[in-house]
């Protein structure tokens, strides 16, 4: 079967940020594709970079960042593009829905000026088309009342309503491609739930594609079509999201999927990674998960993996597994290392 063409591609990404008179990295090897009309996953722990990298999509750095490898999108490289061409791409092409949406909302405006600046400024249209259209929007994603609401301002409104509100500013955009960044972390369990099903109906009905960054290697694997697991900077596996749990290949995968609590499993304790995580800029010359890995050789410590065909995936390994259970034995020592 043809995979659909790709939106998005990124090859051989690093971003190295400046750091006490010198540059360390945080991004080592990032390479990626999500094809138009698919949801990807990008899934890892706490810095390994997801972030990073999607903000890399937009070219929304840290002052002093340095990025090499490439960005393609529609087959245009976003690190050359002029300054107009960028703007079409972050007011149009591409809408990120972000973790915090406090952050990221305009305290002192009306959720109404906040949904409609984009369409009056950007795309000319007239307030009263943008208010009527901003209002369906809110309704599409569930919020009620949608004209009371576009009076209040974002300290009148719940988490889990402001997070629909960044859900509607992103595609009142009429984007192609939405970057997805851990959109439910601070919301409450039943919340969390009601706002991906917006997200991701919203993004089916529209044919929208989707970079999605979570912690959640199960909810990755519902709402994406392929899964990309992140380690220390760089993406160490790329698989369908329908094999995660049977054909994942890298012993980092494994490990993560290991550490999952199991339903029924009573009182038995958590299972962890040995060791801690690395970041990026403390990993070495070889592959950065080789100090924790139970199966890491002599090569593992100096030369870094390439990603390859593994089944439908590619797996950046110099032993990727074969046997799809079970999964690599891990130690109960350090239960916070596990956050997948």
């Amino acid at each position: 079967m043809t995979r659909p063409a790709a939106l998005l591609e990124l090859e051989n990404l690093r971003v190295t940020l400046p750091v006490e008179g010198g540059h360390r990295p945080v991004l080592h090897h990032v390479g990626l594709s999500v094809p138009a009309g698919t949801a990807v996953g990008l899934v890892g722990e706490s810095g390994s970079g997801k972030s990073m990298t999607a903000r890399s999509v937009l070219r929304l750095l840290p002052h002093g960042a340095r990025t090499s490898g490439d960005i393609r999108f529609e087959g245009a490289s976003v690190p050359a593009m002029t300054a107009a061409r960028l703007r079409t791409l972050r007011t149009r092409d591409v809408a990120m829905i972000f973790q915090d949406p406090r952050a990221h909302i305009n305290p002192v405006r009306s959720v109404g000026d906040f949904l409609t600046e984009g369409l009056i400024t950007t795309r000319g249209v007239r307030p009263g088309a943008a208010e009527a259209t901003v209002t369906a929007l809110l309704r599409d994603v569930g919020v009620a009342d949608a004209s009371r609401r576009l009076r209040q301002y974002p300290s009148e409104l719940s988490g889990g309503l402001l997070q629909r509100v960044m859900i509607a500013a992103a595609l009142a955009a009429g984007p192609k491609l939405l970057l997805a960044d851990e959109p439910t972390t601070a919301l409450d369990v039943t919340t969390q739930a009601e706002v991906m099903a917006i997200i991701d109906e919203a993004r089916v009905e529209r044919g929208l594609a989707m970079l999605f960054i979570t912690h959640d290697l199960a909810l990755a694997a519902a709402v994406c079509d392929r899964v990309a697991v992140m380690y220390a900077g760089t993406v160490v596996e790329d698989l369908p999201a329908g094999q995660l749990y049977d054909d994942a290949h890298h012993p980092y995968t494994r490990a993560l999927l290991a550490s999952r609590p199991e339903p029924g499993a009573g009182t038995r304790p958590l299972r962890a990674i040995a060791g801690r995580p690395l970041s990026a800029f403390e990993a070495g010359p070889g592959c950065s998960f080789a100090p924790r890995c139970p199966s890491a050789a002599e090569v593992c410590a100096v030369e870094r993996p390439e990603p390859r065909p593994t089944g439908d995936g590619r797996t950046a390994c110099h032993f990727p597994l074969s046997d799809p259970a079970p999964a690599p034995t891990v130690s109960t020592s350090d239960r916070s290392s596990a956050h997948g």
